[in-house]
């Protein structure tokens, strides 16, 4: 019988709403701020799709958005946004790890962050420092991934 999943990350948000939390929170802890123009270039969107899912998300308690401010996130929001910022950092490691294009990982990032269980990530990040300590094992397992 399979174990029971235990606690995951929250994963009722859409992996939109998830891209601009982690953004906005990149973006402050980067430059202390987050402004509709700095969000919208970094999604590669127009400014009006970025106020729309930032009043959005204003509506639902995830961020304060003051008109030609910028954007605070709320407790709630700043949670959201580290775990998916945390995920990302994970998974683009343990994939750069293994010499994976910069290309191949960020497509792959963008589209596993979203989908993957606190406990998943838990071991991603287990395997990662062990490979990080380890770089004999490292070798071995790159070998492996070159052979025919």
């Amino acid at each position: 019988m399979p174990a029971k999943r235990k606690e995951t990350t929250a994963h009722v948000h859409s992996p939109a709403i998830e891209d601009y939390l982690e953004q906005i929170h990149n973006l402050i802890e980067g430059k202390g701020y987050a402004r509709v123009v700095d969000i919208a270039q970094n999604l590669s969107i127009s400014q009006a799709s970025v106020t729309n899912m930032i009043q959005k998300l204003d509506a639902e308690g995830y961020l304060v958005y003051e008109r030609y401010r910028g954007v605070v996130l709320t407790e709630e929001g700043r949670k959201i946004g580290q775990e998916i910022a945390r995920r990302h950092e994970v998974l683009t490691r343990l994939l750069s790890t293994f010499g994976l294009d910069a290309e191949t990982v960020h497509h792959d990032v963008e589209g596993m962050e979203h989908h993957i269980s606190r406990q998943t990530l838990d071991v991603l990040t287990l395997l990662m420092e062990e490979l990080e300590g380890n770089p004999d094992l490292l070798k071995k397992l790159k070998r492996k991934m070159t052979r025919p």
